[in-house]
């Protein structure tokens, strides 16, 4: 009897959890309905115009004489093409990229049916009540606008900056106040420029070591949302500049990648302890030295491959020597200027005048670390735990090469920090002066589409005293 009893007990409490389950299931979680939040504000006469800068791979490039697209293209391209048409050539004197013979023709709303910036756009439309407008187009009092600040993703980074200074005096000529301040929102890449630019304004401090901040740019701005910004640099551009990028069912090679002096800038900043042993252990090695680890690991433009996929595209074997040596030397030139561009964004800021309200993803594996697995006589580099051939027993390679974060960046590269423990102190020369963060469960390339994000947004944007 007692055992009847004790199975009636178990099969109720089966039957309750499955009407549990199937309650769960057709409940309607609702939605957001930012119509209903911001739709019918009142509106503010003093609103600042919004400037929006994308990230790496946010523009479209096309030949102006023909009209052709090269990125992203179509949907053939995304699938087939290397993008070797996107190669920057160097100037052999200056050893920075020559002017490009392709030009900006847009923002890249979406890749492949992938929405990039096309949901956040019509959002700003839509339900912000602002209208797009292009610098030199004067604005009407109370008129609220936003710009979308286009650039050459390839080009180095404070060559941008350089860009953004004039774009933000035309908008300031625009509303004919010279003292005018824009909120940005700036994703990926994009929020690496905008901090850069309110530390220096347009001035080029790459030249040495001093880093002298004016907060030029910091006068000019009111507000700073950063959207999955790699504050502390990302594995993935050395992925970028050993292997290439991955495109579709291709590889942009890593001899075309290695003209993009701005890769060379999103590489992980020196605190890091991103370079590491099979038993677990940090290995100190310069990544922005040419000749005390690029070199002797024969990665990116010193690699046998990188050697013959250029003699294959020369009529003569000493043409190809010839550009691979001007690369190499392009290459020891940029990757200097990206160790001094990582600092720059990171030493201290006396009395700032900004504070960054930062979004991003913490839910995905993203990879933070790599190892150097030894194989024979020789070593090589592992980027992620799937690469790693004879695992030592007890060492979860996982934990060790992936951190939360959003597929791409990390969620303590996000906020700036070595660790995402919250009770560990910053380092010190990790100065960073964050308003507030606000973490999504999403990944990098949807992150300017998520709701929640849009909704924060908004709500950052409008609000008087937030």
């Amino acid at each position: 009897m007692k055992k009847g009893i004790k199975g009636l007990g178990i099969r109720a409490a089966m039957l309750a959890l499955a009407a549990l389950l199937l309650t769960a299931c057709g409940t309607i979680i609702p939605k957001t309905d930012l119509m209903r939040l911001y739709a019918t504000q009142e509106g503010n006469p003093d609103q600042p115009p919004v400037v929006i800068i994308h990230g790496a791979l946010g523009s479209r490039l096309q030949d102006p004489l023909t009209g052709h697209e090269h990125w992203p293209g179509s949907l053939g391209n995304l699938a087939f093409s290397d993008y070797r048409s996107l190669r920057l050539d160097i100037d052999p004197e200056t050893l920075m990229p020559l002017p490009s013979n392709l030009t900006i023709s847009g923002i890249t709303t979406s890749i492949g049916g992938v929405d990039f910036y096309g949901r956040i756009l019509s959002t700003l439309e839509e339900v912000g009540g602002y209208s797009f407008a292009e610098p030199g187009t004067p604005a009407e009092h109370g008129e609220k606008r936003y710009y979308v600040f286009l650039y050459d993703w390839r080009q180095d980074n404070v060559d941008t900056v350089g860009k953004l200074d004039r774009f933000i005096q035309n908008i300031r000529e625009d509303y004919a106040e010279p003292d005018l301040k824009v909120d940005i929102i700036a994703h990926s890449m994009g929020g690496m420029i905008t901090r850069y630019y309110a530390r220096y304004g347009a001035q080029d401090v790459l030249d040495d070591n001093e880093f002298p901040v004016n907060q030029h740019g910091a006068e000019k701005i009111r507000r700073v949302i950063l959207l999955g910004t790699p504050n502390l640099g990302s594995t993935g551009a050395l992925r970028t500049l050993i292997r290439g990028f991955k495109i579709g069912l291709g590889v942009v090679p890593a001899e075309v990648t290695a003209t993009f002096p701005s890769t060379y800038q999103v590489l992980p900043h020196a605190i890091n302890d991103w370079f590491m042993t099979m038993d677990g252990r940090p290995l100190e090695r310069d990544q922005f030295s040419a000749e005390r680890f690029w070199q002797p690991f024969r990665f990116s433009v010193y690699s046998d491959e990188v050697r013959a996929n250029i003699r294959a595209r020369y009529d003569t074997e000493a043409e190809a020597d010839a550009y691979l040596a001007l690369l190499q030397r392009y290459f020891e030139k940029h990757i200097e200027r990206a160790r001094r561009f990582s600092w720059s964004l990171t030493v201290p800021v006396p009395n700032p005048k900004l504070r960054y309200i930062v979004f991003g993803g913490d839910c995905l594996p993203t990879p933070a670390r790599a190892v150097v697995e030894p194989v024979g006589d020789d070593w090589e580099l592992r980027l992620t735990p799937e690469e790693i051939a004879n695992p030592l027993p007890g060492i979860d390679y996982e934990s060790m090469m992936l951190e939360p974060g959003d597929g791409r960046v990390t969620k303590a590269s996000l906020i700036a920090k070595r660790s995402v423990d919250p009770t560990v102190a910053r380092h010190e020369y990790s100065f960073f002066p964050m308003d507030y963060p606000i973490f999504l469960c999403e990944r990098h390339t949807r992150l300017t589409g998520n709701l929640d994000f849009q909704n924060n947004l908004l709500h950052a944007l409008l609000s008087v005293d937030r």
